[in-house]
């Protein structure tokens, strides 16, 4: 049946459908081997990545090149947490030096001058077209500031506050990071590409390691997006808060996906296959879709946009002083729509207030804020922020389960001590 691919949920229903019915086509790795972690994510729960490192060896350390001292992040395997204190007193943009890090394998380093972008496919009228990093460069430049947010971010808190057992990275509230991205539009590339009529899929392949998971390789990382997507409003970025693109974050040339997960914005982009059929990856069937007893037996359509949150800029566990006021800080974001009202409770939810909105509510971003706190009392109590979007919806009091630990969205209790 036909369908607007750029009605998203639409899209994901229809890729879903085409996918168990063996109607799409597999980039990359063998449909057996996809079939089977397929199936095993639907029935125990996900393979994850725990298990996978560089074809042919395992990532040694973290493989991250710029420096991750303890105060600005908490390393987990080959990725890099932000320490969400450590963005108290910066501005809306994440400065680069404490930026999260989500890396499968390990940073690539890619000499500007070496890069190359091969676009090709059964999706384009012509042959296979190749830009270098000055061709891009050369192309109309756009400059955005969006959020790029890992699926997983808060995850662990579907263990620790709700109880539910979850896979993957125990990532807390800073898997996410807010920059001021330079680069050129996709749709141009694609356009001088020779996009077709007929494109369904495009799909941005890394420069990094291959993958390994569970015994089966899964090639580099790759994620199609659909056409209508990709000709929308998705960058190729060489530039990041007014300075040309870092290894750790995808330098040479980064896709960036507004509103979506981050695995769509893939890093070290270097070649992008236009299709004139569905194409399916293993970060689109095993991984970042939901399963568990919420979900269809299948698993959910494969992830799209990021959800709902909040965290305040102050330490898990943090001591503060009785009697003494001090100015409670934090932020929020939504990948559906801007921020535009946060409240906040002292008191573990028993009542609520507004907190002052610091910067004015946009798509893509997120809004800082603040509210005055004196506690009166000693003893543990837990800090809530609760964030309500333009569409109208307000994180919840509990997230709906996955095995898989994506999008959680619900308010999170940030346990301080007063003394």
């Amino acid at each position: 049946m036909p369908f607007d691919p750029s009605d998203e949920s639409t899209y994901d229903r229809a890729r879903l459908r085409q996918w168990a019915r063996g109607r799409a086509r597999s980039a990359g790795v063998d449909r057996r081997d996809l079939l089977r972690l397929f199936a095993a994510g639907a029935a125990a729960g996900p393979l994850g990545l725990g298990a996978a490192g560089t074809a042919g060896a395992a990532a040694a350390g973290p493989g991250v090149v710029k420096p991750l001292p303890p105060e600005l992040f908490t390393v987990r395997g080959t990725n890099a947490e932000t320490n969400f204190a450590a963005l108290r007193g910066t501005g809306p943009l994440t400065p680069v030096d404490r930026f999260f890090v989500r890396n499968h394998t390990s940073t690539p380093r890619i000499e500007a001058d070496a890069w190359r972008l091969t676009v090709w496919g059964d999706g384009l009228t012509d042959g296979p077209v190749e830009f270098s990093y000055d061709q891009l460069r050369a192309l109309p430049a756009v400059e955005r500031t969006l959020f790029v947010e890992c699926a997983g971010n808060g995850r662990s808190f579907y263990a620790s506050q709700q109880g539910q057992p979850v896979s993957g990275t125990a990532w807390t509230l800073g898997a996410i990071g807010v920059a001021r991205w330079r680069g050129a539009r996709l749709s141009d590339v694609l356009r001088r590409a020779g996009v077709g009529g007929d494109a369904v899929d495009v799909l941005p392949r890394g420069l990094d390691d291959e993958v390994v998971a569970n015994g089966v390789n899964l090639g580099r990382v790759r994620r199609p997006l659909p056409v209508a997507k990709a000709l929308d409003d998705v960058l190729l970025a060489y530039g990041m808060n007014g300075e040309p693109l870092p290894p750790d974050h995808g330098g040479p040339v980064r896709v960036v996906v507004p509103d979506w997960i981050g695995i769509s914005s893939v890093k070290w982009v270097g070649d992008i296959e236009v299709s004139a059929s569905p194409l399916y990856t293993p970060w689109n069937t095993d991984l970042y879709r939901l399963f568990g007893p919420a979900h269809p037996a299948e698993g959910s359509a494969p992830l799209t946009r990021q959800t709902l949150k909040s965290a305040f800029e102050l330490e898990l566990g943090a001591t503060v002083a009785v009697d003494r006021t001090r100015l409670l800080t934090g932020r929020s974001w939504s990948g559906a729509a801007p921020v535009r009202r946060v409240e906040v409770s002292t008191d573990g939810g028993a009542r609520w207030r507004r907190a002052h909105l610091r910067d004015t509510p946009c798509r893509g971003s997120w809004v800082r804020w603040s509210v005055p706190w004196t506690p009166r009392a000693t003893g543990a109590t837990a800090l809530l922020a609760r964030a309500t979007d333009a569409t109208g919806r307000t994180q919840p009091e509990t997230a709906v389960h996955n095995t898989q630990g994506y999008l959680f969205d619900a308010v999170v209790r940030h346990p301080v001590t007063v003394v």
